[in-house]
């Protein structure tokens, strides 16, 4: 059996290999894909594997923009830091997914699950739009207050004054419209799962930036954008080449 991992933590990454090779012997992993781009290459010039173990947030964007550029036709088990709602809706599609950090025993219970699949014959093309369209159900809440400790208290922040979340050493910062800072724990991945992301968009590794927010794009070398804000940040925010056509779909939405 050939397996593929779409994941761009590489500790995380491989500490998934050798739970692959530990305890699902008859698996070898064929590569370890770190970003969509690399991703979409991979599955349109190689055969698609017996299975896929995908990370739902990858730097460069969501790992479901992966399935609108390539067809993967293999049965895909995500592994993800999801909310829990989401996680019903992944279960009743046969396909499951593991919560990080990974155990041995949602490993298991994932590749049991994936065998039962293979047994039964069944076909794949229909589950991927089904979780997709599992999770868009899923997700109609979305935050709209956080709140925000701060010596001892905490402040209610709504998220329509937020300009956008900044991660600095291993600290998200959130900058608001009226030029207020405050500091949150939270990983940016953790934050994005619960924005509408409608009205906010993960530029890159440290920026989610509210639509609201910005003042202007700027066209930058190599074919990027450097997006402007309203607010004063510590540092430009740059999206990728290959990210552009999806900020733009996203701001003209």
């Amino acid at each position: 059996m050939i397996a593929v991992i779409v994941e761009d933590e590489l500790v995380a990454a491989q500490k998934l290999q050798r739970l692959i090779q530990q305890t699902a012997g008859d698996f070898q992993v064929a590569a370890i894909l770190q970003s969509i781009d690399e991703s979409i290459e991979w599955f349109s010039l190689n055969d698609a594997p017996d299975l896929v173990f995908m990370d739902i947030h990858l730097a460069d964007g969501s790992a479901f923009s992966i399935f609108e550029k390539v067809k993967i036709s293999c049965p895909v088990i995500f592994t993800t830091a999801y909310d829990e709602y989401a996680l019903k809706a992944f279960e009743v599609n046969s396909i499951d997914y593991l919560l990080k950090p990974i155990n041995e025993k949602g490993f298991d219970r994932a590749i049991t699950k994936f065998r039962n699949l293979v047994s039964t014959k069944a076909s794949n093309n229909q589950l991927i739009p089904d979780i997709l369209a599992a999770i868009s159900e899923a997700r109609t809440v979305y935050k709209s207050n956080f709140l925000i400790p701060h010596k001892d208290k905490l402040i209610p922040l709504a998220t329509d004054k937020i300009a956008c979340f900044y991660s600095e050493n291993k600290m998200v910062k959130i900058f608001t419209l009226d030029q207020q800072t405050y500091y949150m724990d939270n990983s940016l991945e953790d934050i994005f799962v619960k924005l509408n992301p409608k009205a906010f968009f993960r530029a890159n590794r440290q920026y989610i930036v509210s639509h609201e927010a910005i003042k202007d794009i700027s066209v930058w070398f190599g074919s990027k954008l450097s997006i402007n804000l309203k607010v004063q940040v510590p540092e430009k925010i740059i999206v990728s080449k290959a990210r552009v056509p999806e900020f733009k779909a996203w701001y003209t939405k």
